[in-house]
């Protein structure tokens, strides 16, 4: 299976859909360069998301992302049996639950692993599971999230809730490692089209070797739900211009 679609190897764009014609444009103004989130949140249970998700595989090269849903810890279980049934271009996963998850789905998918900020750069969180969360912080260094996260067969760490460029000195940090311990890197939350251009470009300037910024909120339609296709391909010129 052919993996994620990077613009010159480097950046590939995260954003969610609401329907298939949606995730067609999307697909189609970003020239395929998008994981096109479907949240398992979004389902009653993972055999309806198994369902719908196959419907929109083959309309988009299979450039689906699993997603938690808001980073919800608790759908970590929904995430991979989805997963292992649709075996999408991308998986979104807690920190604590890769191991499990790559497991069921083998080596094709790009999977994430799910590391929160702390306030202490150098510094993240990773009790990112449902139980681990509600406990003490299990705060380490970045370098050690990111030789555990590859011992769980993880592919990158998601980054989140970043708040924007809230945390900056904090994400710029993280970026630091990636690039140093040859892991890639998923920035996400508050990202929009003020501040998305700032974010990559750090991410990018650090040397990591393959970024996925996450998009969704701020570039989504209120009224239909849909994800603006204008702004996907605004955000699509803006990585041209970080990557050159």
């Amino acid at each position: 299976m052919e993996g994620l679609k990077f613009y010159k190897d480097r950046v590939c764009l995260n954003c969610l859909t609401n329907s298939i014609e949606n995730a067609k444009e999307l697909y189609e103004v970003s020239e395929g360069h998008v994981a096109l989130g479907l949240l398992s949140a979004d389902y009653p249970d993972a055999a309806s998301a198994i369902e719908d998700m196959k419907r929109y595989q083959g309309e988009v090269d299979n450039s689906i992302s699993v997603g938690l849903g808001a980073g919800n810890p608790g759908q970590w279980k929904a995430v991979a049996e989805i997963s292992a049934a649709i075996r999408p271009k991308h998986i979104n996963q807690t920190f604590t639950a890769g191991g499990y998850t790559r497991a069921l789905t083998g080596e094709g998918p790009f999977m994430n692993s799910m590391v929160a900020p702390c306030g202490k750069p150098g510094y993240v969180k990773v009790s990112t599971g449902p139980l681990a969360k509600e406990l003490e912080p299990a705060v380490v260094p970045v370098e050690t999230a990111i030789a555990m996260a590859k011992e769980q067969g993880a592919n990158s760490l998601k980054y989140f809730p970043m708040g924007g460029l809230k945390c900056r000195e904090e994400f710029e940090a993280v970026a630091k490692a990636c690039a140093e311990n040859d892991f890639n890197l998923e920035p996400t939350g508050g990202i929009d089209l003020e501040n998305f251009k700032e974010i990559l470009s750090i991410a990018v300037n650090a040397g990591v070797k393959k970024v996925i910024p996450h998009v969704y909120s701020s570039i989504i339609d209120k009224e239909s739900g849909a994800t603006r296709a204008a702004d996907v391909k605004k955000l699509y010129e803006m990585i041209k211009e970080v990557v050159g």
